[in-house]
């Protein structure tokens, strides 16, 4: 094995300095994962000094190392060996002259590296877990605090109707509040191997036992309530690679929603549109040619990031359609890489989410400006069925309100100020049914929002109920 440097002067990966938290680095750390490993290795060999095949001197000299990790070494008797689980064996059975001998004592190398990726995997969601309801309590405060600012709303990405600021938001709540379910869910039930060696039979075990009044099952048990998880009845050499999926899929659902909410913030920040803005640092350039520029770049970092994660399911998918048989190595590599990236893109789509809507800024004159430019035409909605409640012909009306809001549209684009509220307000067709001030009243669209304030409340406390 060549030399191992880690610095700015080769690849690294952006994971490992650029994106995500120090404390999700560190879950995915070869220092995490051989500590991890130790850990079962004493947890099988204290499980076996109950059945009298380990000594209680052994089990204290492996536990008074188990923190000592020394990756130079491993990575010295791998490049001799080119087995990474038996160089991390040798290097730790070194350190333990009394108890070196019995670690591993029975198992395959599985049963240690997939009860190892178990725990880390519910460290991990428990961290990914934490930030979502923390992302959650700010969207139903700010759900709360905007539920009843009237602003457009757009479909196809052209003005529609009002809706209102807090209704909008609990659109992106209600969606991640769904994420947040399913994670828990997946967490729940995330399962370890357990010990049942080289095909899943446990055979190894059983020998091993023989004549000790202990069965697989039970040092299984043992070993497993001592590491704090629980193990899949069934197995083969691997823990079933659904697990895998499933955890994957649930971490790109939050992506995906994330992804939308970013999105809608691109736009919504766009000068011409302008309602909304993420934070801007005062210092914070925009472009190294355009210095007026105020790029969206956490919102596109969240979406660059998404992008990248929606992809990694597809390869957890062919992990488990793939394990043919009683286990395939195919999935070993890959599996390096998926979950690191998974969870610390998501780390780090999380804590930019944070940031943006712990600072996010509502332009209170572009929102009025778009709702007065374009809410009356929604509006004439409102009137149509006032003039058809007062007794008018329904279809004569649609035609009056048709024929005004067309030339008004048309002063619209040719840069005049739309007078659709005059022109209608004085069409004597109209006033026949309706008096001028009323019908100026009815064209007021900042009212015009129907019960969105109080669907938003509800999805605010139904987030804060699932807080807590």
């Amino acid at each position: 094995m060549e030399e191992q440097t880690f610095g700015h002067e080769s690849f690294i990966s952006p994971f490992t300095w650029r994106y995500g938290t120090e404390q999700m680095r560190r879950l995915w750390s070869e220092t995490h994962k051989r500590t991890v490993l130790r850990s079962f290795w004493v947890a099988l060999a204290r499980a076996e000094m109950q059945a009298g095949i380990v000594t209680a001197e052994q089990v204290e000299d492996l536990e008074s190392q188990r923190t000592n990790i020394d990756i130079a070494r491993a990575s010295e008797i791998e490049a001799e060996i080119h087995h990474d689980l038996m160089a991390e064996i040798k290097t730790y059975a070194q350190q333990c002259p009394i108890g070196g001998s019995v670690i591993h004592l029975g198992a395959t190398s599985m049963d240690a590296l997939d009860n190892m990726d178990a725990i880390r995997l519910i460290e991990s969601m428990d961290l990914i877990i934490a930030q979502t309801r923390s992302l959650l309590q700010l969207i139903a405060d700010l759900i709360i605090a905007q539920k009843d600012t009237p602003c457009m709303a757009f479909t196809h990405i052209q003005p529609a109707e009002p809706t209102t600021i807090g209704y909008r938001l609990a659109q992106y709540g209600q969606d991640i509040l769904m994420d947040l379910q399913e994670l828990l869910r997946v967490r729940k039930n995330i399962r370890g191997k357990g010990l049942k060696g080289a095909v899943g039979t446990s055979a190894s075990y059983t020998e091993l036992l023989t004549g000790t009044g202990m069965s697989a099952r039970e040092l299984e048990s043992l070993v497993m309530e001592e590491l704090g998880i629980e193990a899949f009845t069934a197995a083969t050499q691997v823990y079933p690679r659904k697990q895998d999926w499933l955890i994957g899929n649930a971490l790109a659902g939050l992506g995906g929603s994330l992804y939308k909410m970013a999105f809608d913030l691109r736009i919504l920040q766009s000068p011409p549109m302008g309602e909304w803005a993420e934070p801007f640092g005062s210092k914070q350039v925009g472009s190294s040619a355009m210095p007026f520029k105020r790029n969206p770049i956490r919102s596109e970092k969240i979406d660059s990031l998404a992008r990248f994660l929606a992809h990694l399911p597809n390869t957890l998918w062919h992990n488990a359609a793939h394990t043919l048989l009683e286990r395939t190595l195919d999935d070993s590599a890959n599996r390096r890489e998926v979950f690191p990236a998974a969870f610390l893109s998501l780390d780090e789509i999380l804590k930019t989410a944070i940031h943006i809507v712990s600072g996010l800024q509502f332009r209170t004159v572009a929102i009025e400006r778009n709702l007065r430019t374009y809410g009356v035409f929604a509006a004439t909605e409102r009137l149509l069925m006032e003039l058809g409640r007062r007794g008018a012909d329904r279809q004569e009306m649609h035609e009056v309100i048709r024929e005004h809001s067309l030339i008004a549209w048309d002063e619209l684009q040719s840069g005049r100020e739309p007078k659709l509220g005059q022109t209608l307000t004085s069409d004597p067709r109209v006033t026949a049914v309706i008096s001028a001030d009323e019908a100026i009243a009815l064209l007021d669209a900042s009212v015009y929002v129907g019960d969105a304030p109080g669907r938003a409340e509800e999805i605010a406390q139904q987030i804060r109920a699932a807080l807590g």
